[in-house]
Order: C-alpha cells, then structure tokens, then sequence
C-alpha cells in the first residue's frame, strides 16, 4: 500500500534502482511495482541483446543493433550504459530526464555497472537497492525454469553472479529474495520511506508556512 499517494504536499521525483544477478528476481519486483504504483515510469532500456519469446519490443526493452548501440553512446544520448553477459545496454537519456523534469518517479531495472554511473550523475535522487537471491541453487533452478536461455547462457550467468553479488556494498538497501511477496512488501516499504524524506518534499516549506500562518491566527483570535 502506497501511503503517501494522497499528500497535499509537492515532491521531488526519485530514481529508484533495482538491481541484482541474473533470475534473482528484480524484474518480476520491477513488473509488479509498476503494476501497483502508477506514479513510477519504467525507464525502458536500449539493448543489444536478442528478444527472448516473452519479450515485447519498447515494453520490457529497445531491442537494436550493435551500430545502433554506437551512435546512441557516441552522441551522448545515453545515461547510462554497460556490457553484460556480452551484450550493450544503457538508459536513453530523453525519456528520463524529461520524466525527472515532469516530477513522476523513474525505476531503473538495470545491473550494477549502469547503477554505479547513475550514482555518480544523480546521487541525490538516486534510490538503490540490490535483491539477493536465497542460494545459489535457487538461482541456478529460477534460471532453468525460466527456459529462455541456452544452457551456455545459463552457465555464463552463473559465472558472473558472484561478480554480481560482490556488489551488494554499494547499494542503500539489500533484500533477499527467498519469498516474492516478502521481498516485494520490502521494496515497497522502502519506496514509501524515500518519499517521505524530507530533502524530497519541497512543499514542505510552504506547507509549515501556512501551518504557523494559521497557528499565529488562531493564537491571536
């Protein structure tokens, strides 16, 4: 339950990362996020990679080509952007900064290198958090049942897990996801208490002004 969605008073937008190794987790949290709170905008990425079946184009991804990939980066039309498992992606720079300028929150379903530059731009808007996975047997049987990948694939994203995992330390939050609607309850306590930090909440100068206004009124009447 989004606590804060009825609030009089004027907020600034945060960015909010989530990342994690590859079948912990963080895109179904994503997806759910977004199917929950409809003030989140998905920052859709630009990849390289090739669509899996249960992928829709501009929806869960960009999907282009290496010299497409290219242009973008060298034009400095990307946020943010790195290789992973042996593929490009990176953030339009557009979309997301005219969502910030729209004051709407953006969720940034990205891995660790492209959160770490997204740190360095905007740390003060930045909200990260990193989803663990319970064992790395579960992640091993999350990534197999999920069949969209070849079993080199699966192997290489278990190699680079423990890459992965070895960054948990530069991310605000940690949850460890061995219940999906635990981990997910988490997430969205933590993104109600961001909201609510002072520094995000411009309107509270104005909001206590009238308070004491009223409160000199009421003391003088």
């Amino acid at each position: 339950m989004d606590i804060e969605s009825s609030s009089p008073i004027a907020r600034r937008g945060l960015m909010l990362v989530i990342s994690s190794p590859s079948g912990a987790g963080k895109s179904t949290i994503a997806r759910n996020l977004l199917d929950l709170d409809h003030r989140f905008s998905l920052s859709v990425s630009v990849t390289t990679r090739k669509r899996r079946p249960s992928e829709i184009e501009g929806v869960h991804y960009h999907f282009i080509t290496v010299d497409e990939f290219e242009r973008l980066r060298s034009g400095d039309a990307l946020l943010e952007w790195a290789e992973v498992h042996g593929n490009l992606y990176g953030t339009p720079r557009d979309a997301a900064e005219k969502a910030m300028r729209e004051g709407r929150d953006m969720l940034f379903d990205i891995d660790w290198q492209g959160a770490r530059q997204l740190q360095e731009q905007a740390k003060s808007d930045i909200v990260s958090i990193f989803i663990l996975p319970p064992s790395i047997a579960e992640l091993k049987s999350r990534l197999m049942r999920r069949a969209e990948d070849s079993n080199d694939t699966i192997a290489m994203r278990l190699r680079n897990a423990s890459v992965e995992i070895e960054r948990w330390r530069d991310y605000e939050y940690v949850v460890v996801n061995d219940d999906l609607d635990r981990a997910f309850t988490s997430v969205l306590s933590i993104v109600n208490a961001e909201r609510l930090r002072r520094d995000r909440r411009p309107g509270l100068f104005d909001f206590t002004a009238q308070l004491l206004d009223e409160a000199r009124e009421a003391a003088e009447g």
